[in-house]
């Protein structure tokens, strides 16, 4: 068991309401909002998708947490990568699930973060940031404000009470943990200065607890960086799927250009494809490898979006079981996968009304 690749599934907790999604994009606004409303721009792609069963879930209701931990243990998921929305000292959002999660010992599967370390804001604003909900703006720009949640590392005061919050999931026994290092990812580069003096002052603050250091990995954009431990190859990485396809490159530029026809369109067996190249060709002991089960962000973007398509069980299971055998032969202990329940951005485990459980099926029956 000790050479054992763990499956690492990418966790979305927007789906409760919080004070500030009301603000923003309207009352009772959660991720399945934009999920319902999703529209089907051309054939072969389905839209909108549904929970199996209807199964539209409360993610501040403890017992929707616990079973989704039961259905990734029945099946062979190691643990979620929860994403963490802290955007100063005074702004932590869509933390609920998580917090939930570390009250109840009961949900007994590994865990880790990975933190939005950026900006919200409206999708025609032009500075930097995570344009959460494009499709929602169009509703909702009247309001005028274009930066939705300000962010900022601060200083050392702020880098301390961050870590502080985060210091009672650190010492759970469930938290992931490398070399007596806690696993914290982090999504973007954004004042990257700024962000190896605060990495720089963790990694030292958390021997005060008995840690050996936090264990960064960076999780988009760079390939090698020397403030980190691990580099993950982050999928969906459209910037290199475009380059993929010569046919599809010019269909995509003739749609958006001549044809005014969107969302962008690539193929699910070549997008596999990049991926188990480039995890082949990066074989270093700092490179962590990512993996996919489908993409289609239409539901958040419309006709704005990118979406793959092609999904098809069989690459799945085939592309999935090649790269945990790369895996296994380069030494990585860890393959992080897009994603437990990104339902906004058609990456999701979780079972649906078109796939049933035949996705959680491949997982489990993987020779790992």
């Amino acid at each position: 068991m000790s050479n054992r690749v763990k499956i690492i599934a990418m966790y979305l907790p927007q789906y409760h309401e919080i004070p500030e999604n009301n603000e923003f994009w309207g009352n009772g606004f959660t991720d399945w909002t934009t999920v319902k409303s999703a529209k089907q721009y051309f054939k072969g792609i389905k839209q909108p998708k549904v929970p199996l069963n209807n199964n539209y879930y409360d993610l501040s209701k403890v017992e929707n947490i616990k079973w989704q931990v039961e259905l990734a243990q029945k099946y062979g998921i190691d643990g979620f990568c929860f994403y963490h929305y802290w955007f100063s000292s005074n702004k932590n959002l869509l933390q609920m699930p998580s917090e939930l999660f570390l009250a109840d010992k009961s949900l007994n599967i590994n865990f880790c973060f990975c933190w939005d370390n950026e900006p919200w804001k409206r999708t025609w604003d032009a500075q930097y940031g995570n344009a959460w909900s494009p499709i929602m703006d169009k509703k909702y720009s009247k309001l005028g404000k274009k930066t939705l949640v300000e962010f900022d590392y601060e200083d050392e005061t702020g880098w301390k009470k961050h870590f502080d919050y985060l210091l009672p999931f650190f010492k759970d026994d469930r938290y992931i943990k490398i070399n007596n290092m806690p696993v914290f990812m982090f999504c973007n580069y954004y004042r990257v200065e700024e962000l190896k003096k605060m990495i720089s002052f963790w990694r030292e603050y958390a021997k005060e607890f008995g840690f050996d250091g936090v264990c960064f990995i960076a999780k988009k954009t760079k390939l090698y960086d020397d403030f980190t431990d691990y580099n993950y190859f982050y999928q969906p990485h459209f910037s290199a799927w475009e380059q993929s396809s010569l046919i599809m490159k010019v269909v995509n530029r003739l749609n958006s250009k001549v044809f005014k026809r969107s969302p962008m369109v690539y193929k699910y067996a070549r997008v596999w494809k990049w991926l188990l190249k480039q995890a082949k060709q990066y074989s270093h002991k700092r490179f962590l490898y990512g993996a996919f089960v489908n993409y289609d962000d239409t539901p958040r973007r419309g006709d704005a979006g990118k979406t793959v398509v092609g999904k098809n069980e069989k690459v799945f299971a085939k592309c999935m079981q090649e790269l945990i055998d790369i895996s296994k032969k380069y030494d990585k202990k860890y393959i992080f996968l897009t994603a437990w329940n990104e339902w906004g951005e058609g990456a999701y485990l979780e079972p649906d009304t078109e796939s049933g459980m035949k996705y959680l099926e491949i997982i489990k029956n993987l020779k790992r």
